[in-house]
């Protein structure tokens, strides 16, 4: 039986670094498919802007709608917060609870949801299990490390009914809207 790293000590440096490429292509472009229109509201538990643990699984009344942002304060990621802070009274009277998310911390969640007076909830998701949860892609950007694409679910009664995969920044309350109307016909 050959020691821990025996194989990595005989290696000539092309061959680890052709091992190194591919460990690190397939890290970089690995991801989880997202969730299916028919699928659960995931029992993940996330922190919320003000430190609370919110077990997700448990929004399974009436609509929910997941929506995941690259990283809080940013132009686009403040326009489609804005855009459903403004609908919010339109989406309350619709039934559907709010929820954003990103990787940022529970400070930065509390100061975006200051700054810009949002009426819903925001979670801190630094270790990507909602993220991950959800299948929603990860992407790293230098300087500001790993973000969450974005995308938005709509859930009712607990079970996925829309999914935007390239969820809109300004339209997002319209597009949610949109299909609300779609939904109750």
């Amino acid at each position: 039986m050959r020691p821990a790293g025996y194989w990595f000590s005989v290696m000539k440096p092309h061959h680890l670094a052709c091992v190194f490429l591919a460990m690190l292509f397939t890290a970089f472009f690995a991801k989880a498919e997202p969730l299916a229109v028919g699928a659960s509201l995931p029992a993940v538990t996330g922190t919320t802007e003000t430190g609370a643990p919110l077990d997700l699984s448990t929004l399974n009344k009436g609509y929910t709608l997941v929506y995941f942002y690259p990283r809080a304060e940013t132009p686009g990621c403040t326009a489609q917060g804005c855009s459903l802070r403004d609908a919010y009274d339109v989406l309350q009277k619709r039934n559907v609870t709010v929820i954003g998310v990103s990787t940022d911390t529970v400070d930065k969640q509390k100061d975006f949801k200051d700054k810009e007076r949002f009426p819903f909830t925001l979670i801190a998701d630094p270790d990507k299990k909602v993220i991950t949860a959800f299948g929603v892609p990860i992407r790293s950007v230098p300087i500001f490390g790993e973000m969450a694409t974005r995308q938005a679910f709509l859930f009712k009664d607990g079970k996925l009914v829309w999914r935007d995969l390239k969820a809109a920044t300004k339209k997002q309350a319209e597009d949610v809207l949109k299909v609300l109307d779609s939904l109750n016909g």
